[in-house]
């Protein structure tokens, strides 16, 4: 999302010299992606950020792979994940591919004995059930039910949760993740048939600062291992930034759905996209208003992408015996589509209430250990007629 934001204290100019009100020196960061090419923020912090102390371990982090060329449609019972105290032991890869992993977590606890970084991917973290506060080097941002929280990879990151009763959908991306290009003019402003705009994306608003230094442990994750590291200085060191590249909010309930006199096709929903897959909003909408429409989707083959849907609330028009936090898989290469009897059950009907979440991937995902514990075995055959 090409946007500039700042926060905090900078200098007049880049690259000059900034003090402390003793004399002491702040130091400058450049944080950005795709080398010096892509978006990026200029931190400044009250310490060097690059003082390790020690490397204590490295493990594996990677999924284990059940189903390595799949093509059987399968669904998942996604809130059977186990509550998990320790954030990362929470967090279970369902499915992936060399794009993205996705993922469902239960975190019991707040991650606050230790700071983490992503550095093989930005992540897209949806907030199904719980509240708190996602606490980054950058500032914080409050979340709720409905919050996607867009976080660039490299950020450092901790999240602060008020309950114990956690539901996460996350979507870890290779690649950049970005608002769609359809959707913004030349100058990266959203355009008005956007189905929101900036005004929905919410950057961090509070600034905290820590000019300790110390023992900190960090886990940072690289090519499906966490490496542990003990940082000299207090992590969230910045006094203040300015740039491109920065983590933000939006809430699904903030997507406006674009409708038509006819169905109209899943891109409609689209929220993000990366070079490797897009993620779409499926939100409570007026139905299709053609005097003879048809409501639920058509039939319809996923030739060139798997599609992965995440069920939040309300009932889905097209399938029978949903239930929240289910995910359904369908692989591409078969044709899939409306339940037997909802096709007919939708027409007349005037609105939905549906929430959900889609990824559409652009490569065939992998099925892992964690997705067969928790499949419901028959889902291929609910097309069948009764």
């Amino acid at each position: 999302m090409p946007r500039y934001h700042s926060l905090g204290k900078i200098p007049k100019k880049r690259h000059t010299i900034f003090k402390k009100p003793n004399g002491d020196f702040y130091y400058e960061e450049l944080f950005g992606t795709i080398g010096f090419d892509g978006m990026s923020t200029l931190l400044y912090h009250t310490n060097r950020p690059t003082q390790v102390k020690e490397v204590v371990k490295s493990y594996s982090v990677a999924p284990k792979v059940a189903i390595e060329k799949n093509m059987k449609s399968i669904s998942l019972k996604g809130f059977e994940i186990p509550p998990t105290d320790d954030f990362l032991e929470s967090r279970k890869t369902v499915l992936f591919n060399s794009g993205c992993h996705i993922v469902l977590a239960s975190p019991r606890k707040s991650l606050a004995e230790y700071f983490y970084k992503n550095t093989d991917s930005d992540e897209v973290i949806f907030v199904h059930e719980g509240t708190g506060k996602l606490r980054t080097q950058l500032g914080n941002i409050d979340f709720e039910y409905g919050d996607y929280l867009v976080i660039p990879r490299g950020m450092i990151y901790q999240i602060t949760f008020d309950t114990p009763d956690n539901r996460l959908f996350i979507v870890e991306s290779k690649s950049p993740v970005y608002t769609p290009k359809r959707y913004r003019n030349w100058f990266g402003q959203h355009q008005e048939h956007s189905p929101f705009c900036e005004r929905d994306m919410h950057p961090p608003s509070e600034l905290e600062t820590f000019d300790e230094k110390g023992d900190f442990l960090m886990k940072v994750k690289k090519q499906d291992m966490i490496h542990e590291y003990i940082y000299a200085c207090h992590p969230f060191s910045v006094v203040g930034w300015d740039g491109y590249n920065f983590p933000y909010k939006f809430s699904i309930h903030d997507f406006e759905p674009i409708t038509g006199r006819l169905h109209m096709p899943p891109p409609i929903h689209q929220t993000f996209e990366t070079k490797d897959f897009v993620i779409c909003s499926f939100v409570p909408r007026m139905y299709d208003y053609h005097p003879e429409s048809v409501p639920a989707p058509y039939n319809h083959s996923n030739i060139d992408s798997d599609e992965v849907l995440y069920y939040v609330d309300g009932d889905f028009m097209s399938r029978k015996n949903v239930s929240r936090g289910q995910i359904t898989l369908h692989p591409a290469g078969i044709p899939h589509g409306p339940h037997p009897g909802t096709m007919e059950k939708s027409i007349g009907k005037k609105e939905t209430k549906e929430l959900a979440v889609m990824v559409d991937t652009f490569a065939p995902l992998m099925v892992t250990e964690e997705a067969i514990a928790i499949q419901y075995g028959d889902y291929y055959q609910s097309w069948l007629d009764a």
